[in-house]
């Protein structure tokens, strides 16, 4: 796993560097190195620099290419320098080295645009040069590689307005945060990661990986039974959104991912409707209501959820006061086991009152999306946008749960992790999606509960790999949350090889 921070703990960090140990010059050379390193150099080449330390990076990068002959030209946005950069950019110029100031020069006679404009401290608008050089590098349409992080992106939230699309982008030290959130990735083509020995002086989060994830696998014994690896609830469906408890068992999304025993427990009014697509699983039908919805019956409840490792709560389940006194029972009544709650049971639960949380003795895994996720907080989706990792863990410092919130990244956090899960395709925004990842994560709860965040969090790399794995082959346009569920055993087959 590596590190993902944010812009505040990179640049403490870099200070503390700077301060005992490596003085800045020779981290902005190795800097440099390190994008040397990670690119194939061929033809014409030019860096496009800003006035900071990105541009630094660059210039020096610049004295590196002339010292394995290969020619670049340097591309000022105005003749501005940050200190160590202009210590740089005069051995470049004692060097022979080209430069020229962008407003006379044609970009697209380059092969390779370096992007060393803004870095990952850039807050605010994009405005006048530097918005016209953003356009310019990307109306060029040539392999571009960003030093750090595509200029304009913001390295905390990954949102912008304006920004360069990157062929490849080399982070610098460690990732951040906004390498990943919100719009980074419809921006940034290949990342990677340069290490030049400038550790977190704090811990932030931490990228999920197959190596780590598959720890969550364990050998299965032959003296063993159904029983030995979970039985696991699925709780929710309504008359009105049938489908969405149908699909989270369709494709077995829980057994696939390791449970023993799974039981679906459905209104009664649908349950002939869930039989013939669950032939591995348990239904368990409930008492409804004049309109065929759930409801709340204490004995029956019991019944369902008795024995269970792991219950999740809430798909398709629809809003309604029995829906609220079922989940207040089971908030109650359920000790010591997790409880995932997910769709109509977030909403459920915002109606019954956050304060819930504080009393139960369940483990609560929350898995909103930024809308749900609103609804939780109160704050508006923007402001999430903006401050995602910063809104998550307070969020779980109060309620003292895991928290499960989706995205393109997804972020997974309790009170003393955070996690990063970037698997995943553009295939899997389509309708079902959330219902699988539910089944596959009630499902390794069921079997591995030895760290819950942790299991969730790999639960969360699973559905994402599964849906890559079903991308290539029905292709982002036209899968469908059913093909990432039958592709859940060959993610864990690939990662447990």
């Amino acid at each position: 796993m590596e590190n993902v921070i944010s812009v505040k703990n990179m640049r403490e960090s870099d200070a503390y560097v700077i301060e005992h140990s490596i003085p800045s010059l020779e981290l902005m050379y190795n800097a440099a190195l390190g994008v040397f390193n990670n690119v194939t150099w061929e033809g014409n080449i030019a860096l496009v620099c800003g006035k900071g330390n990105n541009a630094g990076d660059a210039y020096a990068l610049s004295i590196i290419l002339k010292e394995h002959n290969i020619d670049s030209t340097l591309v000022l946005i105005e003749e501005k320098f940050s200190h160590d950069g202009e210590y740089y950019f005069l051995k470049a110029k004692e060097k022979g080295i080209k430069y020229i100031l962008i407003d006379e020069v044609d970009l697209s006679k380059f092969d390779i645009i370096v992007d060393a404009i803004l870095g990952t401290g850039f807050k605010g608008k994009i405005e006048g040069k530097i918005k016209e050089a953003i356009e310019k590098i990307n109306k060029a349409n040539k392999y571009v590689v960003s030093i750090d992080i595509n200029s304009g992106l913001n390295g905390d939230s990954g949102m912008c307005e304006d920004a360069i699309i990157s062929s490849k982008t080399i982070s610098i030290g460690n990732y951040k945060y906004g390498h990943f959130l919100n719009k980074a990735m419809d921006y940034i083509g290949e990342l990677i990661n340069v290490d030049i020995n400038i550790p977190p002086l704090y811990k932030d989060g931490l990228l999920l990986d197959d190596g780590e994830v598959k720890k969550v696998f364990k050998k299965r014994l032959h003296c063993a039974n159904k029983g030995s690896y979970g039985y696991v609830g699925i709780m929710g469906g309504s008359s009105k959104y049938i489908g969405a408890v149908r699909l989270a068992q369709m494709g077995q999304s829980a057994l696939y991912a390791g449970a023993g025993v799974s039981k679906v427990i459905v209104p009664s009014s649908i349950s002939s409707l869930i039989y013939q697509n669950v032939l591995e699983s348990t239904v368990v039908p409930m008492s409804i209501d004049k309109e065929g919805n759930m409801i709340f019956v204490s004995k029956e409840i019991d019944e369902a959820i008795k024995g269970l490792k792991a219950l999740a709560i809430g798909i398709g389940w629809g809003v309604s006061v029995e829906n609220q006194r079922i989940l207040k029972y089971i908030l109650e009544n359920i000790n010591d086991i997790p409880l995932i709650i997910d769709a109509d049971g977030i909403n459920n639960l915002v109606n019954l009152g956050l304060d819930s949380l504080l009393t139960t003795k369940s483990k609560i895994v929350l898995t909103p999306h930024l809308k749900e996720f609103s609804r939780l907080t109160g704050y508006s989706v923007s402001e999430i946008q903006e401050n995602s990792v910063v809104f998550a863990r307070e969020f779980v410092n109060k309620y003292n749960c895991t928290l499960l919130l989706k995205g393109p990244t997804t972020i997974i956090c309790d009170k003393e992790n955070t996690y990063f899960v970037n698997r995943g395709t553009p295939g899997m925004a389509v309708a079902g999606s959330g219902d699988v990842l539910s089944g596959i994560l009630v499902g390794i709860l069921g079997h591995n509960q030895d760290d819950i965040t942790f299991s969730v969090a790999s639960g969360a790399y699973i559905n994402g790999l599964a849906g890559e794995i079903a991308s290539e082959e029905y292709g982002d346009i036209s899968m469908v949350s059913s093909d990432t569920a039958r592709c859940i055993s060959k993610a864990i087959v690939r990662i447990t090889k």
